[in-house]
């Protein structure tokens, strides 16, 4: 009997164990590595959109309008417009009219786009008028680079700010000299999109890095086959494809959709002078370093003092005489050391543990880059 329990649990043991052995297995294959897709990294040459850009008139303003003394070309404009409908207006006339304003309208036309398809538009007052909020736009053609119209925009405008005024006072949110309609423009004329010649196709890197390029090429050939993808330089990679149009759809799909295990980017600091903000990437790395700093400050105070004669009688008189006291002041400055840092929690930590100001932080990276202690590009915006 005592031989028999010692074989049950003999199995028992080994069985927990295959168990466990498989919750591993299943753990690891439940959670693939991280990899991004090419979709996300690279774009397809050849497939852009297209700047739009046209001048038109927004009517039916409460009293918002443009003024014509100060906006000329709006009472131009109107007179134009209303002359090419029927409408002939007495040369001399001036036109005082508050509920239209002059605008340009902008879009952009997609690639692949069709005549009848629609695109949003925005629509911005370059005259004086206060407000566009109920406003609508008339027909305005959109023109590209090349002169051509490509697009006609229509429609009544979205503009997300509010505002107020009276007595005086006046209150505003968000701005009302712009807006947008939704589906404004009705294509009217296609782009040509070429993305294929003999069956090459390239692929734009969104960034040009040498070991993301070469990690893009080694995926792609052992996903689709050797030889589909060449890499020609940091940020340009060319791909064999099918000749046949159906199937050049159906292999970039594909090629959109393969992931890539990105290798560590490129240390990088960023610092916006401007605001005080500092940014890193997680392969920022700080080398051992002593770092002293303080703050100088010059004081000038300037007061009048009354000055009296030292006897009643004497003669003198009372002045008023100025007074100027000049002090400087110099906060300690202490030196920390800082240690080696190998990941980025450890370069937060090094960073806060000197108390420093988000403005004396911007001037400590500079230094420990001079210093060859950041290794780290340092990019100042």
């Amino acid at each position: 009997m005592p031989q028999r329990f010692s074989h049950i649990v003999a199995l028992l043991a080994r069985t927990a164990s295959v168990a466990a052995c498989l919750i591993l297995l299943a753990g690891l294959l439940a959670a693939p590595a991280r990899a991004d897709r090419i979709k996300d990294l690279a774009s397809i040459q050849g497939v852009r959109a297209n700047q739009l850009i046209g001048y038109g008139l927004v009517v039916g303003l409460d009293g918002s309008g443009d003024q014509v003394r100060q906006s000329p070309f709006t009472q131009q404009s109107l007179t134009n417009m209303l002359s090419q409908l029927g409408v002939t207006v007495p040369q001399g006339t001036n036109m005082q009219v508050k509920n239209v304003a002059a605008v340009m309208v902008t879009a952009r036309l997609p690639a692949f786009a069709r005549p009848g398809q629609t695109v949003d538009v925005v629509v911005s007052s370059m005259g004086n008028a206060k407000s566009l909020r109920g406003g609508t736009l008339l027909m305005t053609p959109l023109k590209g680079a090349d002169g051509q119209v490509y697009a006609l925009a229509q429609g009544n405008l979205l503009v997300g700010g509010a505002g107020a005024q009276a007595g005086g006072s006046s209150v505003q949110v968000n701005q009302l000299n712009g807006g947008i309609i939704s589906n404004g423009a009705i294509i009217e004329r296609a782009v040509p999109t070429t993305f294929a010649q003999d069956g090459l196709i390239n692929l734009e890197l969104n960034t040009s890095d040498f070991s993301v390029t070469d990690r893009i090429v080694a995926a792609l050939n052992s996903e689709l086959g050797a030889g589909t993808a060449t890499a020609l330089d940091a940020r340009l990679v060319q791909l064999r494809g099918p000749l046949d149009p159906t199937g050049q759809t159906r292999f970039l799909s594909r090629v959109e959709n393969v992931r890539v295990n990105l290798p560590p980017a490129r240390a990088k600091v960023i610092i916006n002078a401007r605001t005080g903000s500092v940014v890193m990437n997680r392969t920022v790395t700080i080398e051992e370093a002593a770092i002293a700093y303080g703050n100088l400050s010059v004081v000038i105070s300037r007061q009048q003092e009354v000055s009296q004669p030292d006897t009643p009688f004497g003669g003198g008189q009372t002045v008023v005489a100025d007074s100027t006291q000049i002090e400087m002041r110099s906060d300690a400055g202490t030196i920390h050391r800082v240690a080696t840092s190998a990941n980025l929690a450890d370069v937060v930590q090094a960073l806060n543990a000197l108390g420093a100001t988000p403005q004396d932080l911007l001037s400590i990276l500079q230094t420990l880059k001079s210093a060859g202690a950041l290794r780290a590009d340092l990019e100042i915006i």
